[in-house]
């Protein structure tokens, strides 16, 4: 994996929007090319958003249903396939396995990350 180096400033970082929220559904997402689930997470105040993430190798979609993710919720929407991406769920990438980052204690949807 190609590593970036290059320093950001604060201000680039404090563009960033990350958020709490709670994963209220996930079914498989069988129009993407690559597997991947489709996810419905609850922002609180900042609003329901609609993903997909291919994180079907380590997680099932029952067991990701009630979890706390963090999530970019300020990029512009993107299509995938059929559904409009409204934020991008973070994890740990190694190689095609994604570990999702979460909280380690029940916090608020949509507390901001910083």
């Amino acid at each position: 994996m190609e590593e970036n180096n290059e320093l950001i400033s604060w201000s680039d970082f404090a563009k960033i929007e990350m958020r709490v929220g709670t994963v209220v559904s996930a079914e498989i997402f069988n129009e993407a090319i690559k597997p991947a689930y489709k996810i419905t997470v609850d922002f609180g105040d900042f609003g329901i958003k609609k993903t997909s993430a291919q994180i079907t190798k380590l997680y099932s979609p029952s067991e990701i249903i009630g979890k706390q993710v963090i999530a970019v919720v300020n990029f512009p929407a993107k299509q995938i396939a059929n559904i409009q991406s409204e934020c991008l769920i973070l994890g740990a990438v190694d190689e095609d396995e994604v570990t999702l980052l979460t909280t380690d204690k029940l916090v608020k949807n949509g507390l901001k990350i910083g």
